[in-house]
């Protein structure tokens, strides 16, 4: 089957099949599997310090020559004034963690740094990265035309049309259409009520509007997902939860048991663990910030402080308080390497788009 579209050709790869970005999964072995296997991988520093930045990059490049994207946050730094909800906040959590027999340190709301993806982008033009792909937002024009003079290509997220017409208003080279089944972070960035568009209904909507090659997100787990997108218009489709319980996924074991055993409708929109809507796997934590009451920090001070506890909950390997970000396809996932998952993925797609969209 031949492969090669206006995207590919774009992004200097041969096949249409991209990683998600995935911050506190993905790790570099990830994105260079992916990127060496033909597809685009995907390394996201949403939030990062600059030289944590620079040497995720460096670790990339190490490992794969190939094409990969370096996926930024493009939220704006939150005004002053938070204490207020942050104080309430941190004595329930402590309450809670007391209650679970949890030894986690304050967090210092003065001593909290938020890193703005303009503090990230020197970085990465100084590291030569031509492939940035961001979310919760659109880069200011001023970001905007920096990488631009150096040649970057622009990777948007939409979670709506309206939203994608605006990318492509800004000069973005693609849309990423996440439908609401994605798991992780949405990326909605407009004003008003939060889109909840499923992908394929979202993709053929965003196809028909913008003239940017339309990568489809949320629910893509195998050959059927993938053909499906591809039949709708998308140039491309990205992958996310289908490779949370790979050995290059940064979650721990136990994390990854939970991934194995999720149902369709173990999954839900939440706020709780960063201020922003998410979809994840439930837990104590997630439970008990929703049923508090208490006024939610916005993002990403929400995600500030309940960084302490899930540090702690890694490092003990402990669901109840792990951020377990997942779509409703994530138990469609494998324990299997990235490279294989996703071969696997673009064989069977081949295999039903090349039989006019039969198995057998």
């Amino acid at each position: 089957m031949e492969w090669q579209n206006k995207l590919t050709s774009l992004l200097g790869i041969p096949y249409p099949f991209v990683q998600a970005p995935m911050l506190g999964i993905t790790t570099p072995a990830m994105v260079a599997a992916v990127s060496n296997g033909g597809g685009l991988g995907s390394l996201p520093v949403g939030g990062l310090a600059p030289e944590r930045v620079a040497a995720l990059i460096q670790e990339v490049k190490a490992l794969t020559s190939k094409p990969f994207a370096v996926n930024l946050f493009t939220y704006e730094i939150p005004p002053a004034g938070q204490p207020d909800t942050f104080e309430p906040m941190q004595r329930f959590l402590q309450q809670l963690y007391t209650a679970s027999d949890l030894t986690v340190p304050l967090v210092d709301y003065d001593a909290i740094k938020i890193y703005s993806y303009k503090d990230q982008l020197p970085v990465l033009l100084s590291a030569g990265v031509s492939l940035v792909s961001f979310t919760f937002g659109i880069p200011d024009a001023d970001s905007i035309a920096q990488l631009k003079a150096r040649g970057c290509l622009l990777l948007g997220t939409a979670t709506s049309v309206e939203e994608a017409v605006a990318l492509e208003t800004a000069g973005c080279d693609a849309a990423v259409a996440q439908g609401i089944e994605a798991g992780g972070h949405r990326g909605t960035f407009l004003p008003g009520a939060l889109p909840q568009i499923g992908t394929m209904a979202l993709v053929p909507q965003i196809t028909d509007r913008i003239s940017l090659p339309v990568i489809a997100a949320g629910g893509i787990a195998d050959g059927r997902t993938a053909a499906a997108a591809f039949c709708l218009g998308a140039s491309a489709v990205q992958c996310g939860s289908v490779l949370l319980r790979s050995p290059e996924s940064a979650a721990t074991p136990r994390h990854k048991a939970k991934v194995g055993a999720v149902t369709d409708m173990g999954t839900r929109l939440t706020r709780a663990f960063s201020g922003r809507w998410a979809r994840g796997i439930g837990n104590t934590l997630m439970d008990a910030v929703e049923a508090s009451g208490l006024p939610l920090n916005v993002y990403p001070l929400q995600d500030a402080l309940t960084q302490a506890v899930r540090k702690v909950a890694k490092e003990l390997d402990d669901p109840a308080f792990i951020v377990m970000y997942a779509g409703q396809a994530a138990q469609m996932a494998r324990e299997l390497p990235a490279a294989e998952i996703m071969e696997e993925i673009r064989k069977a797609t081949e295999k039903i788009l090349d039989t006019g969209g039969t198995q057998g």
